[in-house]
């Protein structure tokens, strides 16, 4: 099958959605498809982004890669440019895809000012799909602090958008059912839950426990007599850290601060006011920065339990990951990251926004390491239909039912 993929972002970003795409097309790869993905330019990143040539071009046997030309969005992300469409419609033509997919086709609208992929599919009568990865009208407040009534006004505006915007496409697939039942009350008419999320499963469950892990990687040591606390994500608003800064003032008060470790993998905007804070907290504070996704199954089994304080996940990668690195999860009970978390079998959810909840489950796992390997060990059940091979065969499944139509 020949797949044309028009994404809104790509490695060497690293977030869910971005490592996740890369292992699909990855995946697309080894099952013998050809596929031509369009994502920007992140050149001009190179700073941040020193291997940005390592996702360009050709990067798997018929899997190419076509950096566009972009413009600035936020401090570590780019955009397609709005005049880099011809790009895509010329690139198309020569590659004359059976189906095209779209990935957050409403951030895509507002960087091409057209809608991605439809009109060339309608011309070669083609299907065109796309996915629905992240609630926008949810991060509005945390990316555009406006008084709450031009907020409220926005965001009703751009929700009628957005519902237009994902209508007009074939097929809107989305990988949770909580976020299913989200979009279809929001108006969207096309929306189809399919299991498409997926990891290495086999890397997670391999990676070992290593005496002096800490200190032989990253040249941090005596951490293995601490308890272990990891967080994987971009340093942002919208990851709930400036509740989680708050609630670890109010955890130093419940548990012995100097028996736990704060690992930190991720960068971003927020990093230097979440190094000041939580040192104020306790010095054993290490924020590792980008790291590379292979090293993820490691830094996950040598931690203790995974925590997230996000309440606007569609999903949850790193949910399922720390599942499968054989770890419990605590997460508020919100939003996507509640697909997998069974509240005391495998995870524990806290009330979102209330610190003494929080604290109070954070509290219960620092102190019980059977309960940890209780859950943890629960952890790996919930994770065996999302293997690579499982995801992308549901939805290759769904793109040849849309080109059967």
């Amino acid at each position: 099958m020949k797949i044309a993929i028009i994404a809104s972002g790509f490695l060497p970003v690293l977030d869910g959605v971005t490592v996740s795409g890369y292992y699909r097309v990855q995946k697309l790869s080894q099952f013998g498809h050809q596929v031509l993905l369009f994502c920007p330019d992140y050149s001009p990143l190179a700073h941040l982004y020193p291997n940005w040539k390592d996702y360009t071009g050709n990067i798997f046997p018929g899997v190419q890669v076509i950096n566009l030309p972009s413009t600035p969005f936020l401090d570590f992300e780019r955009n397609v440019g709005f005049n880099t469409y011809q790009i895509v419609v010329r690139e198309l033509e020569k590659f004359q895809p059976e189906i095209i997919h779209v990935d957050e086709p409403e951030r895509l609208f507002f960087a091409f000012f057209r809608l991605a992929g439809i009109e060339f599919a309608r011309q070669n009568k083609i299907p065109c799909v796309c996915t629905f990865r992240t609630n926008f009208l949810e991060y509005f407040e945390d990316f555009l602090p406006l008084p709450k009534g031009i907020n409220l006004m926005l965001q009703l505006i751009f929700k009628k958008s957005f519902v237009s915007i994902y209508n007009q496409y074939d097929l809107t697939l989305v990988s949770s059912n909580i976020t299913y039942e989200k979009i279809v009350g929001m108006g969207i008419k096309n929306a189809m839950y399919v299991n498409f999320h997926g990891f290495d499963i086999e890397k997670f469950q391999s990676a070992t426990i290593t005496a002096n892990f800490w200190e032989s990687n990253y040249q941090i040591p005596n951490l293995d007599n601490k308890v272990k606390i990891v967080f994987l994500g971009r340093l942002t608003e919208d990851k709930g850290w400036k509740f989680t800064l708050d609630a670890f003032v109010r955890l130093q008060q419940l548990v012995n601060i100097e028996n736990i470790a704060i690992i930190i993998v991720g960068d971003g905007p927020m990093r230097e006011e979440i190094s000041n804070r939580l040192s104020q907290v306790t010095n054993h504070v290490y924020l590792l920065g980008r790291i590379p996704p292979d090293h993820i199954p490691s830094i996950l089994k040598n931690s203790n339990f995974h925590v997230t304080s996000s309440e606007k996940e569609t999903r949850g990668l790193t949910v399922l990951e720390a599942f499968a690195a054989g770890i419990p999860v605590v997460a508020p009970q919100a939003g996507g990251v509640t697909e997998n978390i069974q509240d005391g079998r495998n995870g524990l959810l806290f009330t979102p926004g209330n610190k003494e909840s929080f604290c109070e489950k954070l509290k219960l796992l620092i102190e019980d390491s059977n309960l940890r390997k209780r859950m943890g060990r629960n952890g790996r059940e919930a994770i065996t239909k999302y293997s690579w091979d499982n995801a992308v065969s549901n939805l290759v499944k769904v793109w040849q039912e849309q080109i059967m139509l």
